[in-house]
């Protein structure tokens, strides 16, 4: 049993780490956490949805299509409504996100309904390998291993990469990062488009485990946010590393306590590393002197 609780924890926590690395690189550049990630996320995987069942295009060409649509998504939450807001502050800015949140979910709920449908995927969750007692599907090895192919991109992406530089200078320091000559403008926008691109590849991976409607990332945005908190809301690795810790607490929690109060956990995860440790797990805490 408790291998078998391992291995479900670590899909779901594929899911968590890939929701709290979209969040967390936005939190970088802004110091804001966009609660909208979870609708931008649940509209993008609908497109992907639409593409597939409604114009018949094959599931490559859809997911593709879904993420360029997340991409266009978030640079135009960053430039239509953030970029433009005046004498912005965070608790504004916040309100923007939970805005734009609501504009989506009502948006999805108008455009496809409350009825929860299936997102056809090329691997089944009916297939499955035994490993002595335990058993995993073909889609939890596709989960895990997308989350870490993706998350080794983007430590790529950001060492290696010119833009991925540009982006840790401006989150670092915008100033600075401007009077060098980068067009800190243009980067955030990017940071907005792979952030929601993150997004939706969580939401396209969790649409074949639970249904699609409106509701579909709900929950798993505060677990994703749980996530974040727990590992650092400054630190990627510790953010992906927060997600798969949650995910294995979250499961152990509901196979040997109580599976009616398995959803309790990441609210407590919450509420203590803020009390104990407010910077998470694995990042450090700064003390800004005035």
């Amino acid at each position: 049993m408790f291998l078998q609780l391992l291995i479900s924890g670590l899909s779901f926590g594929s899911l968590y780490a890939l929701i709290a690395l979209a969040m967390v690189i936005i939190y970088k550049t802004s110091e804001v956490p966009n609660f909208a990630q979870g609708e931008m996320a649940m509209i993008s995987t609908f497109i992907a949805y639409t593409l597939l069942e409604v114009s018949g295009q094959s599931f490559a060409i859809s997911f593709i299509g879904a993420l360029i649509f997340a991409a266009v998504l978030g640079v135009f939450l960053e430039f239509t409504f953030l970029r433009r807001a005046k004498d912005p502050n965070i608790l504004s800015l916040i309100l923007i996100t939970l805005g734009f949140e609501m504009i989506l979910y009502g948006l999805a709920g108008w455009r496809w309904g409350a009825d929860q449908r299936y997102l056809p995927f090329p691997v089944s969750d009916f297939d499955i390998i035994n490993l002595g007692t335990a058993v995993f599907s073909y889609l939890n090895i596709a989960t895990l291993l997308t989350a870490l192919i993706l998350m080794f991109i983007l430590f790529l992406f950001f060492r290696y990469t010119k833009v991925g530089i540009a982006m840790k200078a401006t989150q670092q320091n915008p100033m600075a990062a401007r009077i060098n000559g980068i067009r800190t403008h243009r980067i955030l926008s990017i940071t907005w488009a792979l952030s929601s691109l993150i997004g939706a590849v969580a939401g396209i991976l969790l649409a074949p485990i639970a249904t699609l409607d409106p509701n579909l990332m709900l929950d798993p945005l505060l677990k994703g946010f749980a996530s974040a908190v727990l590992g650092g809301m400054t630190s990627l690795v510790g953010a992906a590393l927060g997600g798969y810790i949650l995910g294995i607490i979250e499961n152990l929690f509901g196979g040997y306590v109580s599976v009616e109060f398995k959803s309790v956990v990441a609210f407590m995860i919450i509420v203590l590393v803020l009390c104990f440790k407010p910077s998470g797990l694995f990042a450090r805490h700064y003390v800004r002197r005035v």
